[in-house]
């Protein structure tokens, strides 16, 4: 079980990329540090960055890319 997890702060649409040619911020495996950002929600043509709280390694993503996401959902388990 993971250790940590991240969350929405809003509702939107979830990218875990910063555009469709890049390559995903991160990947299941990969070390983060707090404040890194790991994806983003995008409201109304609005884009906003989801950032890890705290350091860890990305255990999984519990959401698709581009799929739809509540506020306060969970979006990455870290461990």
């Amino acid at each position: 079980m993971a250790d940590k997890t991240v969350r929405a702060q809003m509702p939107g649409t979830f990218y875990r990329r910063p555009d469709p040619e890049s390559d995903a911020y991160f990947e299941e495996g990969d070390q983060v540090s707090a404040g890194d950002t790991v994806g983003l929600i995008e409201v109304m043509k609005s884009f906003h960055e989801v950032k890890a709280e705290d350091e860890g390694t990305i255990a999984r993503f519990l959401v698709e890319n581009e799929e739809a996401v509540d506020a306060g959902q969970d979006l990455v388990e870290m461990d």
